[in-house]
């Protein structure tokens, strides 16, 4: 795997949790930034809504424990002020979120399988790349 020195990355919820529950290309991004590849960036609310989900899926899956990870979000992934969006960007507004963190943070980069996120993919430069091309084009 190749290091990508001061690669800062948004990461979705749905990958989050993705990468905490189950296995395949979720599990593998979420590895490579706990073994520092890249930088985490989030803001109050993203972290809000990784821990909101994760308790939600961690109560039917009482067997997987969600809670270490989590806390090694908020002990190493840097948390940023969002931007203020001056219009939505997304269909979906509460993704809005993940983009106002990548203009504050200076990412370039949001991981996420959401359609709503994908279809506005490019904005202000943003890219978002689902798992498997933030995996092609970076981790291998």
């Amino acid at each position: 795997m190749k290091i990508v020195l001061d690669l800062k990355v948004v990461m979705d919820t749905n990958v989050f949790v993705s990468g905490i529950f189950f296995s395949g290309t979720p599990y593998q991004v979420l590895r490579a930034w706990q073994s520092g590849e890249f930088e985490l960036v989030v803001s109050q609310e993203i972290l809000d809504e990784y821990k909101r989900v994760g308790e939600s899926l961690g109560e039917d899956r009482p067997a997987i424990d969600w809670k270490p990870v989590f806390n090694f979000v908020l002990e190493h992934a840097k948390v940023y002020k969002p931007a203020t969006l001056k219009e939505p960007v997304c269909e979906d507004p509460d993704d809005d979120k993940f983009f106002a963190c990548a203009l504050a943070s200076g990412s370039k980069i949001i991981i996420s399988g959401d359609k709503h996120l994908l279809k506005v993919s490019g904005w202000q430069g943003i890219q978002v790349l689902k798992p498997r091309e933030f995996v092609d084009l970076y981790l291998i």
